[in-house]
This record gives structure tokens, C-alpha cells and sequence, in this order.
């Protein structure tokens, strides 16, 4: 998606920093991309060194006459570990004129530029925002921002399990009943009243999984690899005909066989 660029300053760069009284800061959620979580770490680094970093306020739309409420753009997880401090005030830049817009860019540039939000959280905004249309020109840094989320250990997993050659269990499906039972009787033979025909063959000793040597998985997994790096070439030529979701995946892929190159050159993974 190509952006319009602006001809004017944002208006949150005209916001001034000052301290700001927690108790009229609205519970107000609309800018909140994640739960606070745990902020005992943050609260014991700002009760050492101060609050470093202001949160970013705007006056409570709709909050009608009387004393002046904000709501709170960016800086949740701030202001909960000042909360946890107790104490009264917080370090606040207040933008006095902030339209839907600019508010918007402002909650949502750290979480998307600069440290991404979990791929839970991102799949979650994502949703949010084609429900809600806030920010169309968000989108796109979204699925960047679910390229650069840690890997699931679930999918590093899958991913080790195919260069390995390891099959995937098959998903249980219905259950034929007639089926199951012409399967049990094969497998039970002639019923106790049946008189046996001829002597039955002694069935072979399960002799456990094929063993691999060093040199076979080594050569095989090579060949896999091989095989994939030319799909990865044909994918190259293709890539801006591929899919939003298939590029993301393939993407997530590469990275987490970039992040194994270091424990491959030093020998194994420790």
C-alpha cells in the first residue's frame, strides 16, 4: 500500500511534557494494544533511575465541562508500574488537539517499528483493525510486525520434524462401523468354532524403526534442502504474486533456519 505523505506536522509533535495527576487520567482502553501484564521489572527500573519516557495523553473526548480528563494514547504498561509505585503524578506529554488519526500513529508506531507486539497480539489487531477501519495504513505494517514475532515453539518443532523426514500424525476422522468390523475380524481370523484350514504362518518380529547412520540423515536432510532452496527460487521470481499469509509463512520459515546457521556452524545445538 502506497502512503500519501504529508504536507503538515503531525499535531501530537506539538505536545508539551508535564506532570500529570494520575487521578485524572480516564480507564479508558481504546489505545490499548496489550494487557499490562507483569510491570514489576519496569516499576523497580523507573523507581531507581525516574520515569525516563512520558506517556501520551489527550483530553477525554466527550468528557464535557469540568476538570479536564485524558485519555491515554501510549503508555499503559508505564503508567501501571507508576501506579504500582503509588505515586500521584505521572510524566505525561499532553497533546491538547489530537484528531482520531494522529492518535492512532501514535499508539501504534512503537508497537509496529520499534518492538513488536506477540503474534497472538498482532493476529488480534489485525482483526481489530479491518473490523474497525481506523487505520487502513496500518495493515500493511501489521504483517511486517507478524514477519519479525518470535517463532511458536510449536512451528520450530513442525519445522524440525520436516527436514528430519518425520511424517505428520494423521488427524483422527470418523469412524466406519461395518469398516472397524470387517478390520477386527481380519485381524482376529476364524472364530474359537471354526476348524482351522492349514497351519498359520508366524508373524515376522517387529523389528522397531529403520535405524539411520550419521552419514544418511546427513545426505538426505542435504538433499531435502536442496530441493527446498530451488522452491525458494521459483518463489523469489514469483513473490509479489504470492499471497499475504503464504510470503509470512515461508518468511517465518527462513528466519528460523537463519537462526539455526550459528548452531549449525559451531557443531550442534546447545
Amino acid at each position: 500500500m502506497e502512503l500519501v505523505p504529508r504536507t503538515t506536522a503531525p499535531l501530537h509533535a506539538t505536545g508539551a511534557v508535564e506532570f500529570v495527576p494520575i487521578a485524572a487520567i480516564a480507564a479508558d482502553p481504546a489505545f490499548r494494544l496489550r494487557e499490562p501484564g507483569d510491570v514489576s521489572a519496569l516499576a523497580a527500573s523507573i523507581g531507581r533511575l525516574g520515569q525516563l519516557l512520558p506517556i501520551e495523553l489527550r483530553p477525554l473526548p466527550g468528557a464535557g465541562d469540568g476538570p479536564v480528563r485524558y485519555q491515554v494514547v501510549s503508555g499503559f504498561r508505564r503508567l501501571a508500574a507508576v501506579r504500582l509505585l503509588a505515586r500521584e503524578r505521572v510524566l505525561a506529554r499532553v497533546h491538547h488537539r489530537l484528531d482520531e488519526e494522529d492518535a492512532w500513529s501514535l499508539a501504534l508506531a512503537q508497537a509496529l517499528l520499534g518492538e513488536p507486539l506477540a503474534a497472538a497480539e498482532l493476529s488480534a489487531l489485525r482483526a481489530r483493525l479491518a473490523t474497525t477501519r481506523l487505520a487502513p495504513w496500518a495493515e500493511e505494517l501489521v504483517e511486517e510486525a507478524l514477519v519479525r514475532a518470535p517463532v511458536a515453539l510449536e512451528l520450530r518443532e513442525r519445522f524440525l520434524a520436516f527436514l528430519s523426514g518425520a511424517a505428520a500424525p494423521a488427524e483422527p476422522g470418523p469412524v466406519d462401523e461395518d469398516e472397524a468390523a470387517a478390520r477386527a475380524a481380519e485381524e482376529t481370523g476364524p472364530t474359537a468354532s471354526a476348524a482351522p484350514t492349514a497351519a498359520a504362518e508366524p508373524e515376522p518380529a517387529d523389528e522397531g524403526p529403520d535405524e539411520v547412520t550419521p552419514e544418511e540423515l546427513a545426505e538426505e536432510l542435504a538433499t531435502r534442502l536442496s530441493e527446498v532452496n530451488q522452491d525458494l527460487s521459483l518463489a523469489v521470481d514469483a513473490w509479489d504474486e504470492l499471497p499475504a499469509r503464504a510470503r509470512r509463512m515461508i518468511l517465518e520459515q527462513a528466519r528460523y533456519m537463519a537462526e539455526l546457521y550459528p548452531y549449525l556452524s559451531q557443531g550442534r545445538r546447545r
